[in-house]
């Protein structure tokens, strides 16, 4: 199949298609203890572990325009995610999230961006040009149906570099290990570290079923960054995608990462749409 072509915002991708795309990112992070729900105008992921919000979301708002309407829904999710003893939290995507002026709205009551960002889409297969070696001494692996007896030295080498990329808190590395260790578990799940002179200094994943891939979690531990090998991964991974054919590959990108931006924008992929708000509704005090 044909990538999607570079064109408007969307890309030439349908609105049910686009909608499908945000319900296949909550899904693809919906490991055992977390769950999402079709609510018919939206989509809801609920951790029953976790109280990060990016885990406790409504994505694909598709909510009336009519003020009286828009206000009982709205109060019914406040009430749904105040049940769940969660914070009211919506992923908005403007230009597709409804209605148009949903972040508007939802400001005038009370939520507040966190920072949002991009999802990207591939348009151009890259595969024929020519792949920059590994430096030397490193080595990438592939993971995917881990057996069992792996699963744990696999987590706990994958959140090492997570850990560190990302700049997590050492209080997260319990939880990220135990998600990780479930996620493996997985066969939509496919991981991949490099290591260099057996030091794991590099991740990716991506998440592949149902016609899509999600590529996720691509980073390099700061001593190793400049080596090329985040750009090396998502090469990787867009290109075993492809082979296995899945021509809707994506990916998102918070938009303080400007050079993230430039570098997926190099390597085929294109901003789908604009700069997503991350909206938040605190308890007052």
């Amino acid at each position: 199949m044909a990538l999607p072509q570079r064109s408007d915002p969307w890309h030439g991708l349908s609105v049910e298609t686009l909608r499908f795309l945000e319900i296949h990112q909550a899904r693809a992070v919906a490991i055992p203890g977390r769950s999402w729900r079709d609510l018919g105008d939206a989509v809801m992921l609920y951790s029953a572990m976790e109280r990060d919000p990016f885990f406790n979301r409504l994505v694909a708002v598709r909510w009336p325009e009519v003020s009286a309407e828009f206000d009982a829904r709205l109060r019914e999710t406040n009430e749904l995610f105040t049940s769940l003893g969660r914070w009211p939290h919506v992923w908005a995507v403007p230009g597709l999230s409804q209605p148009p002026d949903l972040v508007a709205r939802l400001t005038a009551n009370g939520f507040v961006n966190q920072g949002g960002g991009y999802d990207m889409l591939l348009v151009r297969d890259s595969r024929e040009e020519p792949l920059q070696p590994l430096p030397p001494g490193a080595v990438v692996s592939h993971w995917n149906c881990t057996p069992p007896e792996q699963v744990q030295p696999r987590a706990e080498t994958i959140a090492r570099v997570i850990e560190a990329a990302f700049s997590l808190p050492e209080a997260r590395r319990a939880n990220l290990q135990r998600e990780i260790g479930l996620t493996l578990e997985r066969p939509v799940f496919h991981a991949y570290v490099i290591t260099v002179e057996d030091e794991p200094v590099a991740t990716g994943q991506r998440y592949t079923f149902e016609g899509a891939s999600y590529l996720s979690s691509i980073g390099t531990r700061p001593p190793w960054r400049g080596l090329g090998l985040g750009t090396y991964l998502t090469r990787l991974m867009v290109s075993e995608s492809l082979e296995a054919g899945f021509d809707l590959v994506y990916l998102g990108v918070y938009s303080d990462k400007p050079r993230a931006v430039g570098l997926y924008e190099r390597l085929g992929f294109a901003i789908l749409g604009g700069e997503s708000a991350d909206l938040l509704l605190r308890p007052a005090g």
